[in-house]
């Protein structure tokens, strides 16, 4: 009995050998010889990166959304989306706002953002600093980087895409953009998935604080970018009682003096007479108060200007950002009737004397009237301006 049952005994442990030897046979090449396999898949996939999805995957996704997002909008007469799209050799439609800092360049931008189908270059001339690019040695080199932006090409801006890993502010206000590297990392920075995926927006827009008007004209004489170009300005009072708020500005002569600020407000009023005799269809000026008073009004002339019908969502936008005030100093939610005249209580009558004393020319240009010594609580300082 007992050898039946050891010889039963060696007959199980037989069986468990030849299994073991058998599954092992079968079990996957070791991790130095499949690394070779994998290789060969990376170089029949290059555009793949660590992510799941393929560059082409993710963009043809992209141009699916928009097509399906723009279905029901009223585009240009005569124009398709596929003639508003780099991708298909089309022409976006681009709009460049020029202002400078606290002036209303964000609740602006994001205005125009709100529009679906639009790719939004927030910010390109970051990377600077606290400067005022108003000529040599900076602005070759400033227009450069805003002219391969409005063409979707990333190719040459290393500068440019290795200061935002590091300000991912850069690319977070482009929200569309931005959905894509939160979920495909990889992808962010990698100039070839950029250039391809902003290809297929039919809408493009780029503000920027740091680039004066003047310089603006070289984006106006290009031909193959047919931009229209939005000046924003606004009361001195005002922008500088907001850049009191932020810990960058102090310090800085180009953010902190009234006597630059008010210079370059009198030298882009020159180039607005400039731009508007040359440019009458692709250039507008906008004071930030007049957007604010009446937003409808004003974003309806400003989408007329782009050639554009005001979409639903930006009509939402200005629904829920025009009416209460939420969020910290760069918030654009907004009392928009009220978010102007801050200065008038937050100021002190000396500063408000230094700053008119500094600006009086400006002011005047821009149709903003001095206090005089008046209740500046009551006061109501817009008047009429023309540009001419």
């Amino acid at each position: 009995m007992i050898r039946r049952k050891e010889f039963f005994g060696i007959v199980i442990l037989a069986l468990i050998c030849f299994l073991f030897i058998t599954f092992c046979e079968k079990s996957p090449t070791p991790i130095h010889s499949r690394s070779v396999a994998f290789q060969a898949i990376e170089i029949e996939q290059p555009r793949v990166l660590n992510n799941h999805i393929s560059i082409e995957e993710l963009v043809n996704i992209q141009r699916t959304k928009l097509q399906r997002e723009l279905q029901d909008y009223k585009l240009p007469d005569r124009e398709s989306l596929a003639n508003l799209t780099i991708e298909d050799g089309g022409q976006p439609i681009r709009t460049v706002i020029i202002t400078t800092w606290r002036s209303g360049s964000t609740f602006l931008g994001d205005i125009l953002n709100a529009l679906p189908g639009n790719y939004y270059h927030y910010e390109p001339l970051l990377d600077y600093g606290i400067i005022q690019i108003r000529g040599p040695p900076y602005s070759e080199s400033a227009l450069n980087v805003m002219k391969s932006l409005l063409n979707c090409d990333y190719t040459n801006l290393q500068r440019y895409l290795e200061f935002g890993m590091s300000h991912i502010y850069l690319f977070t206000h482009n929200k569309r953009l931005w959905s894509q590297c939160e979920a495909y990392p990889d992808y962010c920075w990698d100039p070839d998935f950029l250039n391809d995926f902003c290809r297929v927006f039919p809408f493009q827009s780029m503000k920027t604080v740091r680039l004066r008007l003047k310089l603006a004209e070289e984006l106006l004489e290009d031909d193959t970018l047919k931009v229209k170009v939005v000046l924003l300005v606004r009361d001195p009072r005002g922008t500088l009682q907001s850049r009191k708020h932020r810990d960058w500005c102090p310090g800085e002569p180009d953010c902190d003096q009234p006597s630059y600020l008010c210079s370059d407000m009198v030298s882009d009023y020159s180039a607005a007479i400039r731009l508007s005799k040359l440019y009458p269809t692709r250039f507008k000026a906008l004071r930030y108060e007049d957007l604010s008073l009446n937003p409808y009004e004003n974003v309806e002339s400003l989408f007329d200007f782009m050639g554009l019908k005001v979409h639903p969502a930006v009509k939402d936008f200005l629904d829920s950002h025009t009416t209460v005030n939420v969020g910290g100093v760069s918030s654009t939610y907004r009392d928009s009737k009220n978010a102007p005249f801050h200065w008038r209580a937050d100021l002190s009558v000396g500063e408000i004397q230094a700053i008119e004393g500094n600006c009086s020319e400006a002011m005047k240009l821009w149709g903003y009237i001095r206090s005089n010594g008046s209740n500046v609580k009551d006061f109501y300082p817009l008047s009429a301006y023309d540009i001419k």
